[in-house]
């Protein structure tokens, strides 16, 4: 599959690496992170057949333009609104993935005129972050400590002040390998996502989360959500270390939902059981 690639100009001139492939009404791709870049060509190439799909690296991340941010909610939605707008789209549906899923949200929540659809795919719903982020910690310390020798490397290197480029691949692949239920196929899986490799964000990451745990659970959010006319679904992993009891209340204020957990996947559901994701995802589709 051959994918186009192009620059969108953001509205305070930062440049956006995007891609762009197949044929059909318009889907784009809202990565996970923060601070992170597009990993989807594995997950996009099938429904490239059924919608025009679009890929981008988010501000100051991955393939974009280098920029000292800003790093918050409200520019991110501008950014992903100048996306489509540099593909003269008038309205889009939406996929976003773990950070990408709340970033998905939260602009169609404030451009509903804009969405036809959204999937929203392994996020952590719309509650507090004690809603789900210690047993994260949990789970990820119990699923790296499978191996004891992968999560003994990955706490030096974690403790480590100063990392080479490499160590800090090393690092983010040990990391990303608990994100996966196979653990025969964890180290492969996660190596995969990091080829091509880019410097981590930690700036983007950091401001953004920390504005997430500030500003995200509220009564208006809340509120907000359950006023959305746009049709949601929401795709879980059931092996997802973020336990999916966090997307409940998501679900719940949501008018127009439909939800799909693939009992045997991970953070990634569409690596682990790639025919139950586009069984779920394509219907949802315009």
């Amino acid at each position: 599959m051959t994918w186009t690639e192009e620059w969108a100009t953001a509205d305070d001139g930062v440049r956006l690496w995007t891609a762009r492939s197949g044929e059909g009404e318009p889907l784009v791709l809202c990565h996970g992170g923060p601070g992170l870049w597009d990993m989807f060509e594995d997950m996009a190439e099938p429904l490239t057949g059924r919608a025009t799909v679009v890929r981008w690296d988010q501000r100051g991340c991955g393939r974009s333009q280098p920029c000292a941010g800003p790093w918050t909610g409200e520019r991110f939605t501008a950014d992903l609104d100048a996306v489509r707008e540099h593909f003269g789209f008038r309205r889009i549906a939406l996929l976003g993935h773990s950070w990408g899923a709340q970033l998905a949200l939260s602009y169609a929540l404030s451009r509903p005129e804009r969405v036809s659809a959204l999937i929203y795919v392994s996020g952590t719903g719309i509650g507090p972050d004690a809603d789900w982020h210690p047993a994260h910690r949990e789970n990820f310390l119990a699923r790296l400590g499978e191996r004891p020798e992968l999560l003994a490397r990955w706490r030096y290197l974690a403790g480590r002040q100063h990392v080479t480029p490499e160590e800090e691949r090393e690092r983010a692949v040990l990391q990303w390998s608990a994100e996966f239920e196979d653990r025969a196929r964890a180290l492969e899986h996660a190596g995969r996502m990091a080829d091509p490799w880019f410097p981590v964000n930690d700036a983007c990451n950091k401001a953004l989360n920390e504005e997430r745990r500030r500003r995200w659970a509220t009564p208006e959010r809340y509120a907000a959500c359950q006023a959305l006319e746009v049709p949601v679904l929401i795709v879980d992993g059931g092996r997802d270390i973020r336990p999916r009891s966090a997307v409940d209340s998501l679900e719940r204020a949501l008018p127009k939902v439909r939800r799909v957990i693939l009992p045997g996947a991970g953070h990634m559901p569409w690596t682990e059981d790639p025919n139950g994701f586009r069984a779920a995802v394509v219907p949802a589709l315009p």
